[in-house]
């Protein structure tokens, strides 16, 4: 699992270091705060995360009241959330999923489970936007409709060639492909591009992408990836 921002909101210092440490282990960026209101201090950071573990009760503010300031900003309300709490009550459970949570677990629970159920949410989530012509990796967004890609919210210019790559690559993150089968899957096998033409035009495309660019991982003896 590539390093995704995970924001836990929790009022219990044993579960937060319980959390931070096995979702970094796992892989994770965590950031940790143990109250609500603070949580909504934290709301113009909150779009750069991946997803929200929010407990329900909370001092100065419960999470169900987060849930739906989250659901009704238009920064926010697609950011997926996970609600953590003691209570497991059907109707704290009801509310929490019509507000718009993604799922809900409810202590004492399982680390490993945890860290399972926050994966299968992220991958939920990430088809359900790749359906919407939205692919979206390591802080790098396209757009499949409109031809339009962004690194951190900034506009990039692609050219056809260079967009088709990233796409390609995005939508296969984690496997390797050699050039051969980038050429075939971009340019077509009709084409007559000699290898050396992948290795520019990659080149050109992480310089496009900056920092972002070291997502695209050379793998030695095969060709190129899109880190998984």
């Amino acid at each position: 699992m590539a390093k995704e921002k995970i924001l836990v909101v929790d009022d219990e210092k044993d579960i937060l270091e319980l959390l931070k440490y096995n979702l970094e282990k796992s892989g994770f960026n965590v950031i940790c705060i143990k109250s609500g209101g603070h949580a909504l201090d934290f709301i113009d950071e909150i779009p750069k995360m991946s997803i929200v573990i929010l407990d329900i009760m909370l001092p100065g503010m419960n999470g169900l009241e987060i849930l739906k300031i989250l659901k009704k900003d238009e920064k926010t309300k697609n950011i997926p959330v996970i609600m953590l709490t003691a209570k497991g009550e059907e109707a704290d459970i009801i509310e929490g999923l019509k507000l718009g949570a993604d799922d809900y677990i409810t202590k004492p629970f399982s680390p490993k489970v945890l860290v399972e159920r926050v994966k299968m949410v992220l991958r939920r989530t990430y088809k359900r936007e790749e359906t919407e012509d939205i692919i979206e990796r390591e802080g790098i967004k396209i757009n499949l409709a409109t031809h339009e890609s962004t690194v951190k919210d900034a506009r990039i210019n692609l050219t056809v060639i260079e967009f088709n790559i990233l796409v390609f690559l995005m939508k296969n993150a984690g496997k390797p492909f050699s050039r051969t089968q980038i050429l075939d899957n971009v340019w077509g096998e009709d084409f007559a591009i000699v290898d050396r033409a992948v290795d520019v035009h990659i080149k050109w495309l992480r310089q496009k992408l900056g920092k972002s660019g070291n997502n695209i991982e050379t793998v030695r003896g095969i060709g190129y990836r899109f880190r998984g």
